[in-house]
């Protein structure tokens, strides 16, 4: 990230360039988005992907574009003051990837258009009463993260065979209740979980892998938190040190060193949340626009994740891998 960028982050608005392509609107129109994240400051590469397909819609910067980021920083208590400063600057849509800010926007305003891209049912999250009318000024994109638990549980047990005791990483913080998902699969399966509970924005992660160790727990699930894509690089050399395979619910955790991962394709769903903002900036109600859910799911593996733990990857598994690490 260059030092301009750097620097847009910090000021809180972040703004992008692209040729003008086919957008139309009144001239002199300059938008304004704000991008709110439960993550902090550094690199965001969800943030990312929706900016890059506003570009490709035609947005420019300074000429019909700007974004107000806002970054919660694993700190939730901040979320509803940061949601207000939102809604002072009458920003014409407000975009955010997390449950928790998604909910505080809602409350905190029945006219600016929210647009979601997030890891829960939005029905059973309480966000919208119909998936395909939502109604109000709310709409987005499901990953359906939650759905897929039951088929992570069988892809690690399927990678490592001999796993008796699961550990689930998840933040106390999170009211989104992430591990739920897991314990059918895991009666099924005759397998044991074990939370490895811990508090963000400043989680101990040592501690709970240590706490993992002493209950003999033989394999990890990661769940997707907002805090813990901030330390995916530490998660990762945490489970390789005490030698235990993963899956994460993210993909974003793979570059970093985690062993497995299945989701939604994570660029075909941010490119969606993008097509909605700009739905909803050419005049289309939000709560006329049905909520998406993805259509395709990526496997991805890590060789040299693999390795350094010394498991050999069942050809099973590799014959459907969407992407391999090497």
């Amino acid at each position: 990230m260059n030092n301009r960028r750097k620097l847009l982050i910090a000021l809180g608005t972040i703004a992008f360039a692209s040729p003008l392509g086919t957008f139309a609107q009144p001239q002199g129109k300059v938008w304004r988005i704000g991008y709110l994240t439960g993550r902090s400051g550094r690199p965001d590469p969800t943030f990312d992907a929706v900016a890059q397909g506003l570009t490709e819609l035609g947005y420019v910067e300074g000429r019909n574009i700007l974004i107000e980021y806002r970054a919660v920083g694993g700190m939730r208590e901040r979320t509803a003051g940061i949601v207000a400063e939102l809604v002072q600057l009458k920003v014409d849509a407000i975009v955010s990837p997390n449950l928790e800010t998604i909910l505080a926007a809602k409350q905190a305003t029945r006219t600016i258009p929210i647009v979601f891209v997030i890891n829960q049912d939005p029905v059973a999250a309480g966000i919208v009463d119909n998936m395909a009318h939502p109604g109000a000024n709310i709409t987005g994109v499901s990953r359906l993260t939650r759905e897929l638990s039951g088929k992570r549980l069988d892809l690690l047990k399927e990678m490592v065979p001999g796993i008796t005791r699961v550990g689930i990483l998840w933040d106390a913080n999170d009211k989104s209740q992430g591990t739920r998902g897991y314990e059918t699969a895991a009666r099924t399966l005759k397998l044991q979980l074990h939370p490895m509970e811990v508090r963000g924005p400043n989680p101990d992660l040592e501690g709970a892998f240590r706490s993992a160790a002493k209950e003999r727990v033989s394999a990890l699930i990661v769940i997707r938190d907002p805090v813990f894509l901030d330390y995916a690089r530490q998660i990762a050399d945490l489970a390789i040190r005490h030698r235990l395979p993963s899956i994460c619910e993210g993909n974003e955790f793979m570059n970093a060193g985690g062993l497995m991962s299945y989701s939604t394709d994570d660029a075909e769903s941010l490119k969606r949340t993008a097509w909605y903002v700009d739905k909803i900036l050419k005049g289309a109600k939000p709560g006329d626009l049905p909520i998406e859910q993805p259509t395709k799911f990526e496997l991805v593996l890590n060789m040299k994740t693999a390795k350094a733990l010394g498991i050999k990857i069942p050809q099973t598994i590799l014959v459907r891998a969407d992407r391999v690490i090497e």
